[in-house]
C-alpha cells in the first residue's frame, strides 16, 4: 500500500542495525517506526541543547542595572 509520507534510505553498520532490530522487536514496533521515533527524539534533544545554549548566552549577557523592572514591563 503506497504512502504519501516521504522516505529516506539509511545505510547502517551491521552491529548498529542488529541493535536497532532487537530494540524494535523488544518494543513491538516496526524498524521504520522505531527509527522515526528515534529521529524525532534526536531532533528534540538538539533543539533543547540549542535553547539551553541560547538561554545561557542571554543569562551571561544580562545587565541587571540596565534591566527593566516588572512594573516597567507590565505596568
Amino acid at each position: 500500500m503506497p504512502t504519501k509520507n516521504p522516505r529516506i534510505n539509511v545505510v547502517l553498520e551491521k552491529p548498529l542495525y542488529s541493535a536497532l532490530h532487537d530494540l524494535a522487536e523488544d518494543e513491538g514496533v516496526s524498524l521504520s517506526m522505531l527509527m522515526r521515533d528515534l529521529v524525532k527524539e534526536a531532533l528534540e534533544l538538539r533543539e533543547d541543547r540549542a535553547l539551553a545554549d541560547f538561554a545561557q548566552e542571554r543569562e551571561n549577557d544580562f545587565d541587571r542595572p540596565n534591566a527593566l523592572s516588572h512594573e516597567e514591563v507590565w505596568g
